[in-house]
């Protein structure tokens, strides 16, 4: 498909529209600006001039040396944007099977229901978590004769919980409420922060989950493009058996902890990796043995770095082969990060609240994609490229990020960083609603989006903003409704569809970013690996030896061509690189300075339901719902089950 603009703009227009060059921009100057600022209204797309694909890669490669990666937790795209004007939406195809769909009401009596709005009315920056365990996402998905219907949103969701609380009966006024849940959508009058990144930058509206899945499959596939489909292939034996919502196996569908740090973990007290111990789950995840952008990344150094590996003969045994071709290349390194709150000590942290076994107060265990491999664990110098939040803040703000560039991610958690406090009066919200990685059920989506806020805006005024791109993505779509069906591509060992899942937002920011734009391209979680391949020149995990091999075994065993990473082989799967203009990396048009970036400290410290901060503010109206189409909340809707139902 082709991208869509809002509007074009003569090229007259875009001359008085002109920005200053980037080198005019100090850091000082920037911050100066900045308090003083009122957000800046979103630039009109250019005339963009042709440009072949390979000259786009040229002029990419020798802009940006720094990614960071932003990755919150559980939304979909028609959940946060499926109003957003020029994006596939939620009233692009009312003919759909899935825009009406049905709930049993507490009678047993069917009912209709279709997507509605919440907003700040019914405090909609904090939601309950519904389901979205493997086999929920897929019945929600609907497949039939190899097509997902996405029409069982509600009623699989009420099926879901009358089965945890009466065992199939018929279902309690918090069970249709937990199905309604499903089917209810924001705007830019809960999260305009993120609308309005989404509006002066470029927005992609077909980038599916990659797994269908929860949390943890969504935090392997953006580090490794797959979950562990070449070590079941290599390793059949490793396959998970059973039920894939609980049980340790290849590849990852579920959220169990990672092996390492966990109670099966024998590793000595001083050299454990961190888990959150009240977290309470039954079981480990196996160790993960297949390759991941953190080996890619080490270049001609990996070799030297593998031979810190405590238990190489566990730990390496998948990828000797990966290892020696990628030593081989003698490639220069690049800075790998994964910042996540809670992992070490933190500001929100009590001075007693982090010890070796694992009592980190904000950390989300099973979110830390590196911690689930050995050969990151097991290695001093590969773990020592995790770190906390604030460590991120701190090297952002000092300017100690490595001059030569690098790859980085960041993830919030179970509080937040800012100290910000949800603006429901209700006390027992505020209390539950306090994490910053958008994941519904603790975190709050307008301390998430703050948080996001404060990190692009540290960036902008960082020197690395001249060399940067700011990827902004979702983990999974928290079993909340989309409307567009995904690609089907692989079959797990107890054959049922594992990939791809419903879609989830992706914000693209950067100097050289095309302003008002929608991208239309194909992708999942791997585009993200693809890209990071794309400007450091990395092999793809697709083609390193021992993952082709373990390809290859796929399709003589299981009978199945795609499973292996998808950031090279696999179609449709885009690099994300359409989000730049040619017109600015040609340097027809000056690059976008970071003010343009940047959101007022007056809207990140505020939240907007206590300011009035929204749709208006940001500047872009929403589509609405056509004649005879409502969008209203049903009749004693809750966006909270848990609080109050019974």
């Amino acid at each position: 498909m082709r991208p869509t603009h809002y509007f074009k703009v003569a090229a007259g227009a875009i001359a008085l529209l002109a920005l200053q060059p980037m080198g005019s921009f100090s850091a000082p100057a920037a911050r100066a600006k900045h308090r003083e600022a009122v957000m800046e209204r979103a630039l009109p797309p250019l005339e963009e001039p042709p440009m072949a694909p390979e000259d786009i890669l040229k002029q990419v490669r020798q802009k940006i040396k720094y990614v960071f990666v932003i990755y919150q937790e559980n939304r979909s795209f028609d959940s946060y944007f499926g109003t957003f004007p020029g994006a596939e939406g939620i009233y692009s195809h009312r003919s759909s099977p899935g825009f009406t769909q049905f709930l049993t009401d507490t009678r047993g009596h069917k009912m209709k229901i279709q997507p509605f709005r919440i907003g700040p009315k019914q405090f909609a920056a904090d939601t309950d978590d519904v389901d979205h365990s493997h086999a929920g996402i897929i019945a929600k998905m609907d497949i039939q004769s190899g097509q997902a219907r996405m029409d069982r949103f509600a009623q699989a969701q009420e099926d879901i919980q009358t089965e945890k609380e009466k065992g199939g009966k018929t279902p309690s006024l918090k069970a249709m409420q937990f199905g309604e849940l499903t089917m209810a959508y924001e705007d830019c009058d809960t999260v305009p922060l993120l609308w309005a990144y989404a509006h002066k930058f470029v927005l992609f509206d077909h980038i599916f989950q990659l797994m269908a899945g929860p949390s943890t499959p969504g935090n392997l596939s953006i580090i490794g493009a797959q979950t562990g489909v070449t070590q079941w292939a290599l390793h059949p034996d490793q396959a998970y058996k059973g039920n894939a919502d609980t049980a340790p196996g290849v590849p990852v569908l579920n959220d169990n902890d990672p092996f390492w740090g966990s109670q099966l973990d024998t590793t000595p007290a001083d050299k454990r990796m961190p888990v959150k111990s009240s977290q309470g789950h039954s079981s480990a995840a196996l160790n993960l043995t297949y390759a991941t952008l953190p080996l890619t990344l080490l270049g001609g150094s990996l070799g030297q770095v593998a031979q810190s590996d405590w238990d190489p003969a566990g730990d390496l045994k998948d990828v000797k082969d990966d290892v020696s071709f990628i030593s081989r290349l003698n490639s220069p390194v690049v800075t790998f990060g994964w910042y996540e709150e809670g992992y070490d000590k933190e500001s929100t942290d009590a001075d007693d609240a982090v010890d070796a076994d694992g009592t980190h107060a904000s950390y989300v265990t099973h979110h830390n994609g590196p911690q689930y491999f050995g050969y990151i664990s097991n290695n001093p110098k590969m773990r020592s490229q995790l770190h906390g939040l604030d460590d991120f803040l701190a090297a952002i703000k000092t300017n100690t990020l490595t001059a030569s560039g690098g790859v980085f991610y960041l993830k919030g958690g179970y509080r937040n960083q800012l100290k910000l406090v949800s603006t429901d009066p209700d006390p027992k919200v505020r209390m539950r609603f306090v994490g910053d990685d958008d994941h519904p059920g603790y975190s709050d989506s307008q301390i998430s989006e703050a948080m996001v806020a404060e990190a692009i805006n540290q960036i902008a005024v960082s020197r690395y903003w001249p060399e940067s791109a700011i990827i902004i993505t979702w983990d999974d779509s928290e079993g909340d409704y989309d409307h567009v069906p995904p690609p089907l591509r692989v079959k797990g060992p107890d054959g049922s569809f594992i990939s791809d899942g419903p879609r989830v937002p992706l914000i693209f920011i950067s100097p050289y970013a095309r302003t008002r734009y929608v991208a239309h391209a194909v992708g999942n979680h791997a585009s993200v690996v693809k890209f990071i391949d794309a400007v450091f020149s990395l092999p793809p995990l697709a083609l390193l030896p021992d993952e082709y091999l373990g390809r290859k075994l796929g399709e003589r065993e299981f009978g199945q061509s795609g499973l292996g990473p998808q950031d090279a082989l696999t179609p449709d799967v885009t690099d994300l690189l359409g989000a730049f203009s040619p017109s600015r990396l040609m340097g027809n048009s000056s690059p976008l300075p970071p003010s343009y970036a940047m959101v007022p400290e007056r809207l990140i410290r505020r939240l907007p339901q206590a300011t009035g901060y929204g749709c208006k503010g940001v500047g872009i109206i929403p589509i609405a719902p056509p004649a005879g189409i409502k969008n209203k909340p049903p009749l004693g809707f809750n966006p909270r089950p848990n609080e109050s139902s019974k």
